[in-house]
């Protein structure tokens, strides 16, 4: 349909696929289906809009905020409750512990006594039908088997709960007798998922990346009214002729699109070029987008902060927001994490015993220096490392005795989290997690300042 078409740029072929799958109302729908892709590829934007734009009957949940059984098992039988019931009647909130108690729940929250206001009919083979009160198409009732979606975003958080959670949301519709399609949103591969005793196969489906053509398409569409399409689109050209080499996040890309605009533009509202003076336009942005290559995925300062540094021209280091450059609010143990992964990237690791053992003996930096080690670690860039290697080092700088608790792992996660660190190996590898640190030596060292150590005597190329 067109107006489908015009909601989702790029991505007709994965639309189209979705729309066979899920065929006509009275029909049986796929029981499970698996869509993967790479963030912002669209998997989320793309499913939402469809069942909208096709009033399908469909409870959406994200595995992050419901991050323990109950909260997701209750998170859907509440929902749904609310889908069923009238707009007159106030739904009572639903408990459930356990899988068992969600199918049984399930089938009570989807009976056909709560559609008091469409004619239902009921095979007599069969007890069929997810049915809820869905919007009519003419004055007549029509007599169908409505099928509700149930979308669960972020679904790789499903491995770290119970056994028996993901073979039974994939078989969901054989254990409820309802028609019932479970999607499952990842950004990761089917084969991570499958568990080793086996389980019912989901319909699998991929977003691929969007090409630099389909970002440009999409950027472009987003043009403020007060100015023409071409002249946007010539912005988003010379935008993602910087970035794209970078950064191919449609929403990172977006936010810099916003946020470096009025630059752009700024000659034309002055009056001092024409739209389609570029060089003139490009010569006046070029700087501000060079700014704010330092900032992209870190969002080291809000937009309001941006907006200042575009007016004022000050270096964006010179601002203290949450984690400026010179004014790093971390924990105290995740600053020793970031110098001791910063060490672990840029040292190879035959130094760990000059640098981190006590009574190594006398160690001339020739035996370390090969014939072929003329360049330095710092100009090939950080090297990854294994979690073991990591913590070896902590353990080494950090003046008191640090456990291997839960503390410790979770704060390397949010180091993660914070891209501080980038996890190039999965837990799931026989090697075990690998880790690459991302942060500059001008950055590690106001780290290493704020809790008086010493990093260039720790370092390789500085020996």
């Amino acid at each position: 349909m067109a107006h489908l078409e015009n909601l989702v740029l790029c991505r007709e072929s994965q639309v189209s696929t979705l729309q066979s799958v899920f065929g006509e109302r009275q029909h049986f729908s796929f029981p499970s289906i698996f869509i993967y892709g790479h963030t912002a590829s669209g998997k989320t934007y793309v499913t939402q809009t469809l069942l909208k734009t096709l009033e399908l009957p469909h409870v959406f949940v994200n595995c992050v905020e419901c991050f323990t059984l109950r909260l997701l098992l209750e998170q859907i039988l509440n929902k749904l409750n609310h889908l069923s019931s009238s707009e007159d009647a106030c739904p009572t909130h639903i408990t459930c512990e356990t899988f068992n108690d969600f199918v049984c729940l399930f089938k009570q929250v989807t009976k056909a006594e709560s559609l008091k206001d469409q004619t239902v009919y009921i095979p007599p083979e069969r007890v069929s039908g997810m049915l809820l009160p869905l919007p009519l198409r003419g004055p007549q009732t029509t007599l169908q088997k409505p099928v509700i979606k149930e979308v669960l975003d972020k679904a790789e958080y499903l491995r770290d709960m119970e056994a028996n959670l993901l073979p039974g949301f994939l078989r969901l519709q054989e254990l409820t007798d309802r028609n019932v399609t479970v999607i499952l949103l990842s950004e990761i591969v089917w084969e991570k998922f499958r568990p080793n005793t086996g389980c019912f196969e989901p319909f699998v489906l991929y977003f691929p990346d969007y090409s630099i053509g389909n970002l440009q398409k999409i950027l472009s569409h987003d043009h403020p009214p007060e100015y023409s399409a071409d002249f946007y689109a010539a912005y988003i050209n010379i935008l993602l002729g910087v970035f794209y080499t970078v950064c191919r996040d449609l929403k990172e890309l977006r936010h810099l699109a916003v946020l470096n605009f009025p630059k752009y533009c700024e000659p034309v509202v002055k009056g001092e070029a024409s739209e389609r003076d570029t060089r003139k336009l490009w010569r006046n942005v070029e700087p501000h987008l060079k700014k704010a290559m330092q900032t992209v995925y870190l969002r080291e300062i809000s937009s309001s902060q941006w907006e200042k540094i575009q007016k004022d021209d000050t270096d964006p280091g010179q601002l203290k927001g949450l984690s400026a450059y010179t004014h790093v609010e971390l924990p105290y143990y995740s600053k020793f994490i970031l110098i001791a992964a910063y060490l672990a990237s840029y040292n190879p690791a035959r130094t760990d015993k000059r640098f981190f053992l006590k009574h190594h003996g006398k160690i001339k930096k020739t035996n370390f220096l090969k014939k072929h080690e003329k360049t330095s670690n710092h100009l090939l860039g950080p090297k990854p490392f294994p979690l073991d290697r990591l913590l070896a080092i902590l353990y080494s700088i950090v003046d008191s005795r640090v456990a291997a608790t839960a503390n410790i792992f979770s704060q390397i996660t949010s180091l993660v989290t914070l891209q501080l660190l980038t996890l190039v190996g999965h837990d799931d590898q026989l090697d075990g997690p690998k880790y690459k640190c991302t942060v500059s030596l001008d950055f590690i060292r106001a780290i290493a300042r704020t809790v008086n150590f010493d990093i260039i005597k720790y370092l390789y190329d500085f020996l």
